[in-house]
C-alpha cells in the first residue's frame, strides 16, 4: 500500500488491491505514475455531485493508448481517513464544484 500526499495536504491510501484493479482495464495498464502523479500535483479537482465526501482529480495527458484523454482519480474522503476508490479515462471532467485550483 501506497500513501501519497494529496494537493491539499491529505494522506491518501491507495492500495496495491486498487491499484492492481484498475490496471486491470487495458488503457490504464501504463498509468501507474500518473495515477499518483495527478493527486499530486492535479490540473483540476471538482466535488462528485453524488456524494460530497468524493473529490475526482483531473489531469489531461495527450498521449495514451486511447488518444488524448483525462485522467481521473477517484479519492473518498472520511474525518480520518482518504483512499482511492478507482481511477479511469474520460473525455471530458465531470460538473461539480471546482475545488482546485484554489482562487
Amino acid at each position: 500500500m501506497k500513501t501519497i500526499q494529496d494537493c491539499f495536504g491529505h494522506s491518501v491510501r491507495l492500495t496495491d488491491e486498487r491499484m492492481a484493479h484498475i490496471l486491470e482495464h487495458p488503457e490504464m495498464s501504463d498509468m501507474a505514475a500518473e495515477i499518483e502523479q495527478v493527486l499530486i500535483q492535479p490540473q483540476t479537482v471538482r466535488r462528485s455531485r453524488s456524494n460530497d465526501a468524493v473529490r475526482l482529480f483531473y489531469e489531461f495527458y495527450t498521449k495514451t493508448i486511447v488518444g488524448g484523454k483525462w485522467l481521473c482519480v477517484v479519492v473518498k474522503y472520511s474525518k480520518d481517513d482518504a483512499f482511492v476508490v478507482t481511477a479511469y479515462l474520460t473525455d471530458k471532467p465531470k460538473t461539480g464544484e471546482t475545488l482546485w485550483p484554489t482562487n
